[in-house]
């Protein structure tokens, strides 16, 4: 168990001293996300030491924890009360941090049915670029209704604040979970998948790869009960570490490392796009992984038309996210501007002009 202590003040110094004199820093927890974004010419500001549960209140279903607190941890705790993170953040390495999750705004095969990272966010500590240490919402359940600047931090690579605390909302684990398979093409998949989602049916996950569907349903007993008995298909025994390696991309699919790896998020109801490549289906059609030698150009552009947009998780692609129009990225600089007015929180994580 990771040893509990808070280190805003240190943290908050070491930034003041990097404000006043114009160095740039590189946030860091594990590393399990650095292979996400551009690399950071900066000095190294470590938050792991920053860690622990500050606050749980499981009938509150609220949570709040330093950011530097392992991911496993806060699961094991929260399991203890046989409530989870809804959302499923990814791991991708064994000391994941709550912080390097929220930065990166990651989300697991729920997203879609249960929300993404930054829907569960209700409140987060803080330090803005000059050294100042801000809070925003809180550990209130109405703050889910509204939009505030704590959300902005979810998806930010760290670029707009360094995490201090965030508190989350927390959801009890269903009481019953079942998987059923069917073989599919890829477009027969996508198109079983949308009359699916048109039912009241508990789904938690769909995803193809291979010639297969998988339909992930949870809640009540009873409800999960009749949806199967409507779908029909195999029961996938055992389903958990299924979902764990859909989860962490430790399928087969993701194992090829030859080719540079894609994600595509386009609409659900998207057809197929056409990509020279392997591909596979998750979050019900919203994301697609796909494995291709496609310049980048060319890919972006495919994913545009289909109303989407492409970032490369593996590979040497420039630029790592997709371009944003001229009117986005004047927003985007403008409260980069103002969270960061020297502009030395992970400066060119996400694009050179952040």
């Amino acid at each position: 168990m990771t040893t509990s202590a808070d280190q805003s003040q240190q943290l908050s110094e070491r930034v003041s001293e990097a404000f006043a004199n114009a160095k740039p820093l590189h946030l860091r927890g594990s590393g399990s996300k650095d292979f996400l974004g551009e690399a950071v010419n900066g000095e190294t500001l470590d938050v792991t030491g920053h860690a622990g549960v500050v606050n749980y209140e499981p009938g509150e279903l609220v949570m709040t924890a330093r950011a530097g607190t392992p991911l496993a941890e806060l699961e094991a705790v929260l399991d203890e009360s046989h409530q989870m993170l809804a959302f499923e953040p990814p791991h991708f390495g064994a000391n994941a941090t709550l912080g390097g999750t929220i930065a990166t705004g990651l989300s697991g095969p729920a997203r879609p049915f249960a929300g993404a990272a930054r829907d569960f966010v209700l409140g987060c500590r803080i330090i803005n670029g000059q050294g100042q240490i801000l809070s925003f919402g809180g550990e209130v359940m109405k703050n889910v209704a509204g939009y505030d600047l704590s959300r902005l931090m979810a998806g930010a690579y760290g670029t707009l604040g360094v995490l201090l605390d965030v508190s989350l909302k927390v959801l009890p684990v269903p009481r019953t979970q079942v998987t059923r398979v069917f073989e599919h093409t890829a477009a027969q998949a996508l198109q079983q998948i949308s009359d699916w989602q048109r039912k009241p049916w508990p789904i938690t996950g769909a995803y193809w790869e291979d010639g297969k569907t998988y339909l992930r349903l949870a809640g009540a007993t009873s409800s999960v009960e009749s949806a199967c008995e409507k779908l029909g298909g195999e029961t996938l025994d055992d389903d958990g570490p299924f979902w764990r390696a859909v989860r962490e991309h430790e399928r087969p699919f993701f194992a090829q490392s030859d080719r540079p790896l894609w994600r595509i998020s386009v609409p659900p109801a998207a057809p197929m796009l056409d990509i020279d490549g392997e591909c596979v289906i998750d979050w019900g059609g919203a994301q697609r992984w796909v494995q291709t030698d496609m310049e980048a150009v060319a890919l972006r552009r495919v994913a545009k038309e289909a109303g989407g947009h492409a970032t490369v998780y593996r590979g040497e692609a420039q630029p790592r996210f997709h371009p944003m129009g001229e009117s986005i990225l004047a927003l985007q600089q403008r409260l980069k501007k103002s969270m960061d007015p020297a502009g030395i929180l992970n400066p060119g994580r996400i694009y050179p002009e952040l």
